[in-house]
């Protein structure tokens, strides 16, 4: 079952429409996506192409060699419905470059779909892939009215190919395919604002783990169900991603462990780690490239804070690595029951630290007037700590990150079942403001609160506000 994307299909489409109405002697246009593995782009594409329903190839390439990735390529135009898909039959091809220039000859003349999933394995198995496409698509493809679709999920090799000083710089047009929102998760597991948030952080808004989930049921529920087997789309998807991210890195697997089961610092990282500094800078530089980590920096208008916390920047691979990878001989033994305790029994405080950038994503789109400056531009929101966690805020808004000129606002995220923001809270929120820097006397307070607010002076905003406009 296909589901929403609607905003990304109509842009492709328009793309496709643009191509064959296009007077120009250059009508082809190039299209470069991108998103989190097992996001959905592939799925997306394939969508659009059957419901265009043109000429079309669509050719996944797998990391192996490239004679390998070519005698593939031949068979997958020469299957197609391309009018000269038979040019590809039993060709032996030299190289990508006499690959792309026969594949020119192959097209349409009335508008056609070229697509190349997974470029970043073509990237790195050639090194000079990139200037071969680039001269195909500037002699041969551009001069045809054809969409050439690039697809791939190492974030950072996809925003690079179109960056200024590579040879495909401004050729293309960018796409990224974000996971599904907490509002998409609600609306189609059918889950009340609260529960959706809980779906989200499990199921990173990816489609095929939400396709999964029967509708309206309970978190644990589902949970109980998938871990009793072995082959359901949440066990599985972890391990799949980590083997395409990391086919023969086995260290940043090794880092990416540890700061899955909750470690933040560099330091703690390396500890859990046990590997030596130097190791930990190149792994980490690797896990932040691709997208897979985020390091975070305090917000404030104090500059040169270097204390990064380090996170999983995918919620879903958050929880595989908290409390399914560890486990998956438990599981395949049948007892999935001792997986769903564990989970029980940690899942208010795992929640708590999870839930603060998925609710930082809410409240940025949300973009309520409180956190919006005085020109009128959303402001950032982000979190601020010391290196001793005294403070520690889990939000603060500025007009611009990670070094602010104004901070806007900051705020409390208390997420707990039967717990509302009281008193307490409040009292603790008026010392943070003054020991945040930027922040003034009058400075808006934020209470974001799963259970409610029963206090005055804070802009209380819960589950359904945040997914309000999401």
């Amino acid at each position: 079952m296909f589901v929403g994307r609607q905003a990304q299909l109509a842009r492709l489409e328009a793309l496709l429409q643009q191509v064959r109405a296009d007077k120009d002697s250059k009508p082809g246009r190039a299209l470069l996506i991108r998103g989190r593995r097992r996001v959905g782009k592939s799925r997306l594409v394939e969508e659009f192409v059957d419901r265009a329903d043109v000429p079309h190839v669509f050719f996944a390439a797998s990391g192996r060699p490239v004679r390998d990735e070519l005698h593939l390529f031949a068979q997958e135009v020469a299957a197609s419905n391309l009018p000269g898909a038979e040019l590809f039959s039993g060709v032996e091809l030299a190289g990508w470059d006499a690959a792309l220039r026969l594949l020119a000859t192959a097209l349409p003349d009335d508008g056609s779909v070229v697509v190349l999933d997974e470029i970043p394995y073509l990237v790195a198995s050639d090194e000079s892939f990139e200037g071969t496409l680039q001269r195909a698509f500037d002699r041969e493809l551009a001069r045809k009215r054809v969409v050439v679709i690039g697809i791939g999920s190492d974030l950072g090799m996809m925003e690079a190919l179109n960056e200024y000083g590579r040879p495909f710089h401004q050729r293309a047009t960018e796409m990224v395919v974000p996971p599904l929102t907490p509002s998409e998760v609600g609306d189609l597991l059918d889950l009340p604002a609260a529960d959706a948030f809980d779906a989200h952080i499990v199921t990173g808004g990816l489609p095929l783990i939400c396709n999964e989930w029967p509708t309206a049921m309970p978190l644990m529920d589902y949970l109980g169900q998938a871990v009793s087997d072995p082959t359901s789309a949440l066990l599985v998807s972890g391990e799949r991603s980590l083997a395409a991210e990391f086919p023969s890195d086995a260290q940043a697997r090794t880092v990416l462990t540890a700061i899955g089961s909750g470690e933040r610092t560099f330091t703690n990282i390396g500890r859990a780690a046990d590997i030596p500094q130097g190791s930990l800078n190149r792994s980490l530089t690797t896990l932040v490239a691709k997208r897979v980590v985020a390091a975070d920096e305090p917000l404030s208008t104090k500059p040169g804070s270097k204390d990064k916390r380090y996170r999983v920047a995918d919620p879903y691979l958050r929880f595989w690595l908290a409390f399914l990878g560890p486990h998956l001989d438990e599981i395949e033994r049948g007892r999935g029951d001792r997986v769903l305790a564990r989970i029980r029994a940690s899942w208010a405080s795992w929640r708590g630290r999870t839930i603060e950038p998925v609710i930082r994503e809410a409240l940025e789109r949300l973009a309520p007037p409180v956190l919006t400056g005085e020109d009128g531009v959303p402001g950032v929101v982000g979190g601020y700590w010391t290196r001793t966690n005294n403070p520690e805020i889990d939000l603060v808004v500025g007009d611009r990150a990670p070094v602010a000129k104004r901070v806007l606002a900051l705020g409390s995220i208390k997420w707990l079942e039967n717990a509302p923001f009281d008193r307490h809270d409040l009292g603790e929120l008026h010392a943070h403001r003054t020991q945040l820097p930027g922040a003034a006397v009058d400075t808006p307070l934020i209470a974001v609160a799963r259970s409610g607010c029963s206090v005055d002076g804070v802009e209380h905003f819960g589950p359904d506000e945040l997914l309000a406009h999401d």
